[in-house]
């Protein structure tokens, strides 16, 4: 609330060029504030105000803008701001910067670093797309395990202002190879003749620079620690992965699996940012799909056609019985996606899974079956057809609770993303097996 009032202070500000005020009204808000603030204004105000800044913070706040929003702001900048820009960025989030950019705005970019940048982004560039050495910093400080305290404190003096983060530190030998960690608290309060050697932790969780970038989320949850190590096939020291990136990871991570659950192509910018044409194409070519699909449920149901004219309390419990496979499919593939993204199980689980949701689906089809047995007695079409109702409820259930929990591990053992196979598609899968197991049941029980 504070800052919309505060916006058409600003904007005016902006007008009369008071850039001392205005930079006297910004000095509470933190980088991610300024950057929403950012977003409000118009493009000219946006530019003027970004100017405005002061440069360790407007580095600051660049980082904390959307893709779009960073090439539309690099275009409005002088090739001396952009290269100060550039800069003075942390070198994981100028690698992010320079992913994400189309790629003749990438070469520019590059042209515009100091060497030792140019180097630097050159050796993060290099690591494989969506790998751990993509997401790291190399601003690390390193001790040796040979220092006494005193020296490892000096050093720290000396080159710390360089290191993206001093709270856990790294013991490497001559070659830079990782050899332990050192919480700076320990460092901090040994005495200063004690030897690193002998206070630092020799189990130390590291990262291969070409892992998946999800390794590094998993590690950091399994952990819980705020930064980690990546070191090379050697195990020689190249940087550290922080928890702030991990976070964004896992964000974009699980934004992605939520879109592919509900058949939307992954959407590469913020839904802030997409156009209507945009949605539109990430939208329209699995609804196409599905649609096509669906056309099998209808198929299905025309040849039953004789079913449903000789007894035709059949059709009223239609979207009854496939309404209640999808929903069950929907809750089991949910939770098995769920585990498999947490690594809570894997393919080698697959008959363990099997047999619990096995269990899970008898009891769930047992009560589904009562009820929908006793509408059907009780409402339309009288034992009989109460019967149908009742034993498809009991077999649709264990049928989509067996498939929405194998699916997702099947796909994972071949290699497929199993949100792919989820959602949409997987309900029409059990809509048209569930109409079949429906209709099997009323030919066997009413003889038609």
């Amino acid at each position: 609330m504070l800052k919309e009032l505060l916006k058409p202070e600003i904007q005016e500000l902006l007008e009369q060029r008071r850039w001392n005020e205005l930079r006297e009204a910004l000095a509470e808000w933190s980088p991610p504030e300024i950057a929403e603030l950012l977003l409000d204004l118009s493009k000219h105000e946006r530019v003027l105000l970004f100017r405005a800044l002061p440069r360790w913070l407007a580095a600051e706040v660049f980082s904390h803008l959307e893709a779009a929003q960073q090439d539309a702001l690099l275009q409005e900048l002088t090739d001396q701001e952009t290269r100060e820009l550039l800069h003075r960025l942390s070198p994981d989030d100028r690698t992010a910067l320079l992913e994400e950019m189309p790629a003749t705005v990438t070469r520019r970019l590059l042209t515009l670093l100091e060497p030792e940048d140019f180097r630097e982004a050159s050796f993060l560039l290099g690591f494989p797309e969506q790998s751990v050495g993509r997401l790291m910093t190399p601003d690390v400080i390193t001790l040796r395990p040979y220092w006494t305290v005193r020296e490892a404190l000096e050093h720290l003096r000396r080159y710390g202002r360089d290191s993206e983060t001093l709270n856990q530190l790294y013991v490497t030998d001559d070659e830079g190879h990782l050899l332990g960690e050192l919480p700076l608290r320990t460092l901090v309060l040994a005495d200063e003749m004690a030897v690193v050697a002998d206070l630092m932790n020799y189990a130390v969780v590291s990262l291969s620079a070409f892992e998946d970038r999800e390794a590094a989320v998993h590690a950091m949850q399994k952990y819980d620690l705020p930064t980690l190590p990546v070191v090379d096939s050697d195990g020689v020291l190249l940087g550290i992965v922080t928890f702030d990136d991990v976070m964004d990871v896992a964000e974009e991570e699980a934004t992605e699996d939520f879109q592919k659950i509900s058949a939307v192509a992954p959407l590469e910018f913020s839904y802030r940012q997409a156009s209507i044409p945009q949605l539109w194409r990430r939208r329209i070519g699995w609804l196409l799909l599905l649609l096509i699909s669906d056309f099998l449920t209808a198929t299905v149901i025309a040849a039953y056609e004789h079913a449903l004219q000789s007894v035709i309390a059949l059709s009223f419990f239609i979207p009854i019985i496939i309404g209640t496979g999808g929903n069950v499919a929907t809750q089991s593939s949910t939770l098995i996606i769920r585990a498999l993204a947490l690594r809570e199980i894997g393919p080698p689980d697959w008959l363990r899974v099997f047999l619990k949701e096995l269990g899970v689906s008898v009891l769930l089809g047992a009560v589904l079956a009562l009820v929908v047995w006793l509408r059907g007695f009780f409402w339309r079409g009288g034992p009989e057809v109460a019967a149908v109702v009742g034993m498809s409820m009991f077999f649709i259930v264990i049928w989509s609770n067996f498939i929405a929990a194998l699916f997702p591990i099947a796909a994972k053992r071949v290699g497929i993303d199993p949100a792919v196979i989820s959602g949409p598609f997987l309900t029409t899968f059990i809509d048209v097996t569930g109409l079949l197991i429906y209709f099997t049941m009323a030919t066997f029980i009413l003889g038609l």
